[in-house]
């Protein structure tokens, strides 16, 4: 039997790496063989998916602080995720961020130090970010932005929202209260507005165009491809040519809920499984909400450990988890 461990992360307990290496070692131990493939959607794990990271630049934090942001550069390709330069996560959380201060122009200096070193094609995931400038501060950062001219510019979006929307529906989430989120709704539609006379793109028009607070947006106005976050990632490590092979797949996350399978990992490696005619086994931390059609038989920790164990040994758990059904 080979089977493909191909997990999203379990936010705040494992990165995928480590539950794909938890699902192999299971495999192994079941006498089977086993492929990890650890995947991400374009937020947070993009950069450990693509191979990790081999380069760093201090770049300027969300706040104006400098901070060593890690990015990786090969053949000519460089991968950033922005959270790393501008991310929520860097300012100590939303009750520590300036929602309406919190810039990118930290992850364009990333994209400029990318180019600077010869990088012709550019990869950037946009989740995780603590900032809805709409993507001003990154092309104030790559101004003159001819320099981009001849560089393939791709943007990983793990959300489908359009650039006005982002302030109402993510706003929160980064500190914004209610009048900083109208404040920051009329900013990006009035951006919007200076985006189409400057550069002649209808951000609003673009789906996705919302992701990292309009970051997608922005830097589509400067010729970047707005992609679904999880099928540009499976395209990059071929995970479609790697479930045909097997007899199993292995997929999973820290909480499933309805957005799972809308255009996230599990959702999207389910697909993929029933294109190749693969069976799924889906793990999860726990499930938030009904049923999940398309991932297969479903094992939630919470469920069978406990919550306070799921949390406290997801990788354990997950390795028993598929032990217990690769033996049943």
């Amino acid at each position: 039997m080979h089977i493909v461990a191909a997990p999203d992360k379990f936010r705040g307990t494992a990165t995928a790496a480590q539950v794909a290496r938890a699902i192999v070692m299971a495999a192994e131990q079941a006498g089977a063989t086993a492929d990890a493939v650890p995947m991400a959607d374009g937020g947070e794990g993009t950069l450990e998916v693509l191979g990790g990271a081999n380069r760093s630049t201090v770049v300027t934090g969300p706040l104006g602080d400098p901070v060593e942001a890690p990015w990786r550069f090969h053949r000519q390709t460089a991968v950033i995720e922005m959270a790393r330069a501008s991310g929520l996560a860097l300012v100590g959380g939303a009750e520590a961020n300036d929602p309406v201060g919190a810039t990118t122009y930290g992850t364009g200096e990333l994209i400029e130090a990318a180019v600077g070193r010869g990088a012709r094609r550019v990869l950037v995931g946009v989740g995780g970010s603590a900032t809805t400038d709409g993507g001003l501060g990154a092309l104030r950062a790559m101004y003159p932005t001819q320099r981009l001219k001849g560089v393939e510019l791709a943007v990983a979006c793990d959300v489908r929202i359009r650039f006005s929307d982002a302030a109402a529906v993510f706003g929160p989430q980064k500190g914004a209260g209610a009048a900083e989120v109208e404040l920051l709704r009329r900013r990006l539609e009035r951006l919007s507005q200076v985006y189409a006379e400057t550069y002649g793109v209808a951000v609003d028009d673009i789906e996705g165009s919302g992701a990292a607070g309009g970051l997608a947006g922005g830097l589509a106005c400067v010729g970047a491809e707005l992609c679904n976050g999880f099928e540009l990632l499976a395209d990059e490590v071929d995970l479609y040519g790697r479930i045909e092979g097997a007899d199993l797949v292995v997929t999973g996350e820290g909480a499933l809920d309805a957005t799972s399978l809308q255009g996230k990992v599990v959702g999207g490696v389910g697909e993929m499984a029933a294109a190749a005619g693969v069976p799924v086994l889906t793990v999860v931390g726990r499930v938030d909400g009904g049923s999940a059609p398309g991932c297969g038989e479903m094992i939630s920790l919470s469920d069978r450990f406990g919550a306070e164990a799921a949390m406290a040994d997801a990788v354990g758990l997950v390795r028993q988890a598929v032990l217990g059904y690769l033996g049943s």
